[in-house]
């Protein structure tokens, strides 16, 4: 049997260019009917119908050519095949300049077609020169040539405008013939064609070609493409005309919005192809078809008006989604889809190395027929219904059967593979298992248990942990950034509940803003130790999904202004989800990465995922000001001054992220096997003084961090109603968050204690100085004060948490003499762990007390000052506790002497 040439080719950079550069240019011909046609709909007076079929023939022709023209790559390489595409559908695009019926110009179609088949040889010719694992990117790159689409919509209407339909064909067959000649100039045959030339061997038959594509997981993923591909390629034809019909674009403006489509849905699929060779493309294709799921069932929903009635008579009201939001989310929908298309190709020179041309023409066959099939479906419902966005609901359900079944599948293979008890062995892609050619390994899995990790030896790490650790770092860093977002989401509706219509006191709102901190703290006692019980990855992912249970009920609740205040109450609760996470992804993460490299990782997990509140304190006043999901996402709420607001979207705007999250964990995360244990074996932190010394201390640094991110904003609001303190409210979590990320290094170099020592210091420095501010009323300088206490206390969240394991260490050392070393060390990983989480649960009560602190202040006495002097005063114990048990001369911490240096490092 031929193997496939793996060997690192000089030339194969230069035969990738020239493909890509050739398959846009016949990208850009394949789609020339979808800016022409609209002058021949009008010429012509084309029906809905008619214009479907002429945009959507040559769509068919280069569909059905894959497959042969594939084969022939194979059999007589791909340089010369793919250069007589080229030729052969210049010739046919310049005659198309001289049709003049429906008919002629549909037999022209067909013909121009052809370079659409360019795919499949492209293909078959590029992955002959890169090893299986770097196909993936270079598929994608290749693949990205889709941006012809965009090319055609951006140039043609122009050219069109000023000189005509027929000009546009000339040109574009003009730069076809170009093309063909500069690649057949500067690039040479692939390395299985020379090597089948040299060693004089017969190319394979049609039917010994054609015999792999019995298998039906072939066609399996032939379906997922017809959506990825398909229906891009169906709406780059479509986009037009549906803008002008829509939004009453001009086809110069309609052309250039559909490019906007078109340009994401192509280049992002390079970064399709590297995600599948780094993270696997099964994961990808998941996240692809969920998010598609979402994105295509809130364009389905159709302009609307509503008459409900009410009991003063009916109300009217309506909903459509702007052009605006239509095209955002149109770009998200083309960023997934191209990441599909990549991921579905990714598998195909892996499985079947000697039948690329056959597996992938009929793959972008069928994918092809997609933009043939579906622009007829379009034009046919829209004649049918009468509703423009009966398109998206037609993808709508294509997209919902590829994802049933995939998923229904891989599930069959998972359990048939469970049953043998060889789930381990389950590959990559589950429903491949057994397929492909003869001496082909499946790629292993991405996600799953990991019963052998040795992150401590350098060989283990650099070969395998690392890059495992680091994405599941990721992941879970994006996770806890959502869940810090909906934790304190309410720090900012809060304050807008009075402008839209809810009648709350002020003792309630600080009371609703208060709540999240309350429920987050709690939740995360029992958080903390989740991990060790059920698997990082399960809870992560079950933790990430019940963050839509606050996003939703927001986003309903404050759409009436006569929900109850309970249910208001139940909501904030409910939020307090977020500020659980945060005890289980620290815990998760801990348990990844090497003594020397954990507090860097606690510190980018921790500090990231921070930052969550700043880019909720960012990102929500910008949406509610927006009709950001049109229909689905409710009608405006109206302030006294006209202005129109959408304070739903403070919720629903975290929807799909959080859907996002939830997939990448189940599909990207892992268990370690050995950090499993039951809550017995972690309760041995309760009896360690040091467990509650942490906890007092974290309070100071973190409680400080995520109290203020929660009181802030209203708290600046009521004491300095002249400044729209929201505008501002990010900047202080933002620098929190960045200060405890970026200076983990302090802690490692001058040693955690004495960190958090001269942290205390500052904010006390701090406080003092915003109740001097305060009583000269100045913002300015009460807001430098505040952003003064965020950055220190990110520095002290970095530093208290460096701490932890170094402390653990010792108290296990001292207590625990007498047992073996390497079970020391297990329990106290898992012990500090544990303290972690445990330390971060009590501390994250701050975001309780501190607005609550403030309410009860202004309640009792008409300023902030009291709840600030009582805040000095704990800082003033943190700092005293400190110094006394861990960094001062007889501290457990104590730093080593300047000569010893060099020999102890620092904890």
């Amino acid at each position: 049997m031929n193997k496939q040439v793996t060997v690192v080719n000089p030339d194969r950079h230069m035969a990738l260019g020239a493909s890509t550069i050739a398959f846009t240019v016949c990208f850009a011909v394949w789609t020339i009917f979808s800016i022409i046609g609209l002058g021949v709909k009008d010429q012509l007076g084309l029906s809905e119908t008619e214009f479907g079929l002429l945009i959507g023939t040559p769509i068919l022709t280069g569909s059905l050519s894959r497959v042969v023209l594939g084969i022939w790559a194979d059999q007589f390489g791909g340089r010369r095949v793919f250069a007589g595409v080229m030729i052969f559908a210049a010739i046919a695009t310049f005659l198309t300049s001289f049709a003049h019926t429906y008919v002629q110009l549909l037999i022209a179609a067909l013909g121009v077609g052809i370079a659409g088949g360019a795919f499949s040889v492209g293909v078959t010719y590029v992955s002959k020169f890169y090893p299986q694992s770097k196909q993936g990117t270079a598929l994608g790159i290749f693949g990205a040539g889709n941006v012809g689409a965009a090319v055609t919509k951006f140039l043609a209407p122009f050219v069109m405008v000023a000189a005509g339909w027929q000009t546009v064909a000339q040109l574009w067959a003009a730069g076809l013939i170009v093309t063909s000649v500069l690649f057949l100039l500067v690039t040479k045959e692939d390395p299985e064609q020379l090597a089948r030339v040299q060693q004089r061997r017969q190319t394979r038959s049609m039917k010994t070609e054609l015999a792999v594509l019995k298998n039906v997981q072939v066609w399996r993923f032939a379906l997922y493409y017809f959506f990825v591909f398909g229906a891009f390629v169906a709406l780059a034809l479509w986009l037009p005309r549906y803008l002008i019909g829509v939004y009453a674009l001009d086809v110069k403006t309609a052309g250039m919005l559909a490019a906007f489509y078109s340009v994401p849905a192509s280049l992002f699929r390079i970064y399709g192809g590297t995600l599948s060779d780094r993270y696997g493309a099964r994961a990808v294709m998941y996240v692809t078809f969920a998010v598609s799921v979402l994105i295509t069932f809130m364009l389905s929903y159709p302009p609307t008006t509503y008459i409900v009635e009410g009991v003063r008579g009916p109300i009217t009201f309506h909903t459509e989604m702007g052009l605006v939001p239509f095209l955002v989310a149109l770009f998200v929908l083309g960023f997934f889809m191209s990441l599909g298309k990549a991921a579905v190709f990714k598998h195909i020179p892996v499985y079947y190395p000697n039948h690329v041309g056959a597996v992938g023409g009929l793959v972008g066959m069928v994918g092809g027929l997609g933009g043939f099939i579906l622009p007829l479906a379009f034009g046919a419902l829209l004649d049918l219904t009468g509703v423009w966005t009966s398109c998206f609901v037609l993808l709508f359900v294509l997209v919902g059967v590829a994802l049933t079944w995939m998923h229904f599948a891989i599930r069959q293979m998972e359990h048939a593979a469970e049953r043998k008890g060889a789930l381990a062995a389950v590959p990559e892609f589950p429903e491949m298992q057994g397929l492909g050619e003869p001496g082909v390994q499946p790629p292993p899995r991405v996600a799953g248990p990991i019963a052998d990790w040795r992150p401590e030896e350098p060989a283990f790490w650099r070969s395998k942990g690392r890059s495992i650790a680091r994405r599941n770092l990721w992941i879970s860093t994006y996770n806890l950034l959502l869940a810090f977002a909906v934790w304190m989401v309410w720090s900012v509706v809060v304050a807008r509940l009075p402008a839209i219509g809810f009648d709350f006191t002020t003792d309630q709102l600080f009371w609703l803003a208060a709540l999240p901190g309350l429920s987050g703290a709690t939740l995360r006692i029992f958080y903390a130790f989740l991990v060790p019980v059920f698997g990082g990855r399960l809870w992560t992912t079950l933790s990430t999904a019940s963050l839509l249970i606050p996003a939703f009920g927001i986003g309903y609740a404050v759409q009436n202004p006569d929900t109850p205040y309970l249910l208001f109450l139940v909501l904030a609760l409910l939020c307090g989800f977020g500020g659980g996470n945060f005890a289980s992804s620290m815990a998760n993460i801990s348990y990844f990465f090497p003594k020397a490299q954990k507090g860097n990782a606690l510190a980018l997990n921790a500090g990231l995922g921070n930052l969550g509140v700043s880019v909720m304190q960012f990102l929500v006043p910008v949406v509610v000001t927006m009709s950001l999901f049109g229909a689905l996402g409710g009608h405006a709420q109206t302030l006294g001054d006209g202005t129109r607001l959408w304070l739903q979207n403070a919720g629903f705007v975290w929807v799909p992220l959080i859907m996002i999250g939830t997939v990448a964990a189940w599909f990207g995360m892992n268990d370690i096997v050995a950090a499993r244990a039951s809550f017995a074996e972690q309760s041995t932190i309760f009896g360690r003084i040091h467990t509650w010394i942490m906890c007092w201390l974290y309070t100071g640094t973190f409680g400080t961090f995520i109290g203020m991110s929660a009181g802030f904003p209203l708290l600046a609001k009521i004491v300095f109603p002249e400044v729209n303190a929201l505008k501002y409210a990010f900047i202080g979590p933002l620098v929190g968050a960045l200060s405890r990320a970026g200076t983990g290094w302090i802690s490692d170099r001058l040693g955690g204690a004495r960190v958090t020592f001269w942290v205390f210091v500052s904010q006390i420095a701090a406080t003092m100085g915003m109740i001097g501010f305060l009583s000269t009323h100045s913002f300015a300088g009460f807001f430098a004060m505040v952003i003064a206490l965020f950055f220190v206390s990110g520095v002290g969240n970095a530093s208290t948490f460096q701490m932890v394991p170094a402390i653990m260490r010792k108290a296990l050392d001292d207590g625990a003499a007498g047992e073996p070393e390497s079970q020391r060390k297990v329990q106290a990983e898992r012990e500090s762990a544990a303290v972690i989480g445990f330390t971060s649960a009590i501390a994250a009560y701050g975001a309780f007390y501190i607005p609550k602190a403030y309410g009860s202040s202004i309640a009792m006495t008409g300023s902030a000052d009291a709840a600030l002097w009582g805040f000095m005063a704990f800082y003033v114990s943190c700092a005293a506790v400190t110094w006394l048990v861990y960094s001062g001369p007889r501290g457990l911490l104590r730093p080593a002497p300047r000569w010893q240096a060099k020999l102890v490092p620092a904890e």
